[in-house]
């Protein structure tokens, strides 16, 4: 006599197999979400209708909650020191970035600041045109930027590795640096920029106070 599943056995194995798939899809679910945060900065957002990328916006006033201002700057602090000392071997990527009229750095940048940034030894062979610039430079931060309130600085500490992609020849460097900012009330930005500076961030100090002198000077 042929065995039969009975319809209330079928029944709870059919749940059974849809409850451990459902269980299945929510850890996949809750890993991904996870692995998420947190998130590399909190991001401004500006509402409005069409607009020219060369319109200029005017920043009001705003208080905003200071505990996502403060990991904005803090965050903002990483992407400068990032932008401003790591480098690969593309001439005219390294150009852009440093030296042309919407770069990151100068834009970002004080003009007392970004003059000294000019007169170190790697900015100045790309802009020379130098193309036997075969290396590659990493930041790698050893904890966030610390906020001082009683010198309304930033101090960060970072190693910086440099790689000769020829001869595979590796250097490292720790370096402790000092950094100000400041964000105006009224600021103008391009609207262009909004994504990379929306609060009109600048850079108003770069010291090194620890490490052997400013990196773009000492790569190899």
């Amino acid at each position: 006599m042929q065995k039969r599943i009975e319809p209330p056995v079928l029944l709870s194995r059919t749940l059974v197999f849809v409850l451990a798939s459902a269980l299945v899809v929510l850890g996949v679910l809750f890993t991904t979400l996870y692995r998420m945060f947190p998130l590399q900065r909190p991001q401004i957002f500006f509402l409005t209708t069409e607009i020219r990328d060369d319109q200029v916006v005017q920043l009001e006033s705003m208080t905003p909650n200071n505990e996502n201002l403060d990991m904005y700057k803090t965050a903002f602090v990483r992407e400068y020191i990032k932008y401003r000392n790591e480098f690969f071997s593309n001439p005219a990527k390294m150009l852009g970035k440093w030296n042309a009229e919407s770069g990151i750095v100068r834009k970002t940048s004080s003009q007392d600041v970004y003059a000294k940034a000019l007169n170190t030894k790697m900015i100045n062979e790309v802009i020379s045109g130098a193309t036997d610039l075969n290396f590659e430079c990493l930041v790698f931060f050893k904890h966030d930027p610390l906020y001082f309130a009683a010198d309304d600085a930033y101090q960060v500490k970072f190693t910086y590795f440099c790689t000769d992609n020829t001869t595979g020849q590796a250097t490292q460097k720790d370096y402790t640096i000092k950094l100000r900012i400041k964000d105006e009330n009224n600021a103008q930005i391009k609207w262009a920029e909004r994504i990379d500076n929306p609060l009109g961030l600048q850079v108003t100090e770069y010291t090194v106070i620890d490490g052997p002198g400013d990196p773009l000077d000492t790569a190899f």
